[in-house]
């Protein structure tokens, strides 16, 4: 794999939840069937989606052709109904950025509605059981932007401990909650001993510990995924040099 090519910010693809709803004010839901065209139009086009840690084990060892990374953020009961089976039709893969804090609650913090119930400590462990990475979206999804220090520490490493302790492995990634982030949230989700973490678009923040993605919701037909394909590249600052060694991995 060219340098160059090393460089360049993987392709990640941000989803919520996945369901039939009709009210959606804050664009989070994509429906089973239009989930189900998405995943084959990435596989007629030769790309298969996997968790974020599988594309950036396989980039490290130049074997991430064809490679996209799916995440899935807030952690939604509807992950295991309505994502899973779809995920296992295709043979991807996904990384499911849970809340620990919340477990059993519903998406309060969206204040228009509607209420979508989460992932509770059984279905957590479901999650990881049926081979999905589950990551933290920390504890109960706080704009970390805005939290003092002590906050800001539960929200990475006491997230990060009890995610530890449901299903048997530390979690590698984080998901900064409402995309917002800075360079102090940068160095407290490195600090906590996460290996990367995502965002949407972070600037010039882009490196391991603040991956860009592409909010994905139920607009986008076939044209408008081949668009932002083709724009990822032309939009996304490449990944910093230190964080792309000789060998492919991080320096």
């Amino acid at each position: 794999m060219p340098a160059d090519a090393r460089a360049r910010t993987p392709w990640l693809l941000m989803y919520h939840s996945v369901a039939e709803d009709a009210e959606d004010p804050y664009r989070i839901t994509v429906s089973p069937a239009r989930l189900e065209r998405q995943l084959r139009w990435l596989r007629d086009r030769g790309l298969r989606g996997v968790a974020v840690g599988q594309l950036l084990r396989a980039r490290a060892a130049r074997r991430c052709g064809g490679l996209v990374g799916l995440t899935f953020d807030d952690g939604y009961a509807d992950f295991l109904t309505a994502a899973l089976p779809l995920l296992r039709r295709y043979e991807c893969t996904a990384t499911a950025f849970v809340l620990p804090g919340r477990l059993g609650g519903d998406n309060a913090w969206d204040e228009l509605g509607p209420r979508k119930p989460l992932l509770d400590a059984d279905g957590i462990r479901a999650v990881a059981a049926a081979g999905m990475e589950v990551g933290s979206h920390g504890l109960v999804h706080t704009d970390l932007t805005t939290a003092d220090d002590a906050t800001l520490e539960r929200e990475t490493a006491d997230s990060r401990s009890l995610l530890t302790e449901l299903t048997g492995t530390p979690p590698a990634g984080f998901c900064y909650p409402y995309g917002t982030l800075d360079s102090r949230t940068v160095a407290a989700v490195r600090a906590a001993g996460y290996t990367y973490a995502c965002a949407i678009d972070p600037g010039p923040l882009t490196g391991m510990h603040a991956l860009p993605r592409a909010h994905i919701d139920a607009r986008d037909t076939s044209v408008r995924l081949y668009l932002k394909k083709v724009l990822h590249p032309l939009r996304r600052a490449p990944l910093p040099a230190e964080t792309v060694s000789a060998d492919g991995g991080r320096g």
